[in-house]
């Protein structure tokens, strides 16, 4: 395709648009009416490549693509975070990296009836703060094999287990937890 200079080259991609309204004769008058025109409404699909670095979290992200939970500890205290976190909030040092067991047990819980677009067609859904024994902090995740219409109280204290995508997305909903009991195990299904 030739380009002459000064002129932009058009391409197929783009809006379709058919029989916008527009005056034949430019006038005053018609000009003038134009004015009253109801706006014209577009839809279109956004979409942009967003490229960035998981920095200091990578292990974490590795760690769930190959099955493991990581968590962060503080070298000074033992205090264990456990979600990632490069640096103690009380030392403000470097923490190391500790393999978190694999069970836990349900701190809180919340349905969730709406969610972002990735996480709608999923609704109702339950989020789960996890504890664990070895950590003194919680784990922000999915609740997977329970209904989420029969939440009650006694969901509180619930032992669950970690379970991982078979194909990891480097993302945190890489893991999720499952109830450990074998009446739930049954009815396990992956997301």
């Amino acid at each position: 395709m030739s380009r002459l200079p000064g002129k932009r080259a058009e391409t197929s991609g783009g809006y379709v648009v058919h029989d916008i309204p527009f005056p034949k004769n430019l006038t005053t008058e018609s000009l003038h009416q134009l004015k009253a025109m109801t706006p014209l409404r577009i839809e279109q699909e956004y979409s942009i490549r967003y490229s960035h670095s998981y920095g200091q979290d990578s292990p974490f992200f590795a760690g769930l693509s190959n099955g493991v939970l990581l968590g962060c500890r503080e070298p000074e205290t033992g205090y264990v975070y456990a979600t990632p976190r490069g640096h103690g909030m009380y030392s403000g040092k470097e923490t190391q990296w500790v393999r978190l067991p694999g069970e836990g047990t349900v701190h809180a819980f919340t349905v969730c009836r709406y969610g972002s677009e990735e996480f709608l067609p999923e609704t109702p859904f339950v989020l789960v703060l996890v504890e664990f024994d070895d950590a003194d902090t919680l784990f922000l995740g999915r609740l997977l094999g329970v209904d989420p219409d029969a939440a009650g109280l006694d969901w509180i204290g619930m032992k669950v287990r970690a379970k991982y995508l078979r194909n990891s997305k480097l993302k945190p909903t890489d893991v999720y937890f499952v109830p450990l009991d074998e009446a739930h195990e049954q009815v396990e299904t992956r997301p």
